[in-house]
């Protein structure tokens, strides 16, 4: 399937053509580019139909879904993502051919897709009960990460000596002395909350957390690449049942759904049919037909059951 969410750079670019006509884009000494000249040009490119299907794509989305994505959510969408680079996030962006602003439409674009993939396709409760299985709340813990296994059992050694109701400020004094982990270690050495999702950290690691019951840290020294780790789980909620976390479950069955090129190429198919659409260009009325096929308006069943 083509990649609907493509750079949003050739996407600004094209959206200058709108109203296309004789104006000229550009002179030189052996003449000029007019709109007319460059949009013919750029139409016969697999990236101008690309933008064109794009762009068709987003109005429909738009008209359909549109009420339903607030601008809320773009902006903390976008803030995600500029803490994560941080102070590198317009050389990033400029890396990418993008703006603060196209960047913010893609994110937009991303959402109405998402929204649609909510809308038209159905979450069972064989699913919702296999999500589970692999299912981890989100919890908080503190870790202290050194270079050898030895100073690990040394910290654990303090804290088996330490009484439980003394277990955290113990910890965070034992963090500020032991940790080599410059970012933590004089925050006690405490972790932003994450759940079963999280793709940041070590998945030895995260396994070992999950084990956790609130106020109990692990017994041996965890090994990951980066060293060795005494982890305190200091708030672990415990799994619970399907129906508490049934929300939390879909949205995750959702988000493996838009990995999906089957799913997302049959979601695609009904927006575009139920969006009316009719291509004008000669030259580029056959660019849907991939999703205007009578063969795309069978029924969509979320991926994670074959997962």
């Amino acid at each position: 399937m083509k990649k609907w969410l493509i750079a949003l750079a050739g996407v600004l670019l094209t959206v200058t053509l709108a109203g296309c006509g004789n104006q000229t884009v550009a002179t030189t000494s052996g003449g000029k580019v007019t709109e007319s000249a460059y949009y013919s040009s750029l139409k016969g490119t697999s990236s101008g139909k690309q933008v064109l299907q794009q762009m068709i794509l987003n109005k429909v989305l738009e008209k359909q879904y549109g009420d339903k994505v607030k601008k809320s959510q773009v902006t903390k969408q976008f803030n995600q993502y500029k803490a994560q680079y941080g102070s590198s996030f317009k050389s990033v962006l400029s890396q990418s051919g993008m703006t603060e602003s196209s960047l913010k439409t893609e994110i937009r674009s991303n959402l109405l897709l998402k929204q649609a993939v909510k809308d038209n396709v159905k979450v069972t409760d064989a699913q919702l009960k296999k999500q589970f299985k692999s299912y981890e709340p989100e919890v908080t813990v503190a870790h202290i990460l050194v270079s050898k296994k030895s100073t690990a059992n040394t910290v654990i050694d303090k804290l088996k000596s330490t009484k439980k109701s003394d277990l955290t400020s113990e910890f965070t004094t034992l963090a500020k002395k032991y940790s080599t982990d410059t970012a933590t270690k004089n925050k006690g050495g405490k972790l932003s909350a994450f759940d079963s999702t999280d793709t940041s950290l070590d998945s030895t690691f995260k396994k070992a957390a999950f084990k956790l019951n609130t106020n109990e840290y692990t017994a041996t020294p965890v090994k990951t690449q980066y060293g060795y780790h005494v982890i305190l789980m200091l708030k672990n909620p415990g799994k619970g049942t399907i129906k508490e976390h049934k929300a939390e479950l879909t949205k995750q069955i959702i988000d493996n759904d838009m990995n999906d090129s089957t799913i997302l190429h049959n979601v695609v198919a009904k927006v575009l049919k139920k969006g009316d659409v009719s291509i004008k260009d000669k030259d580029m009325k056959n660019i849907l037909a991939d999703y205007l096929s009578s063969s795309s308006s069978t029924s969509t069943t979320s991926s994670s059951s074959s997962k």
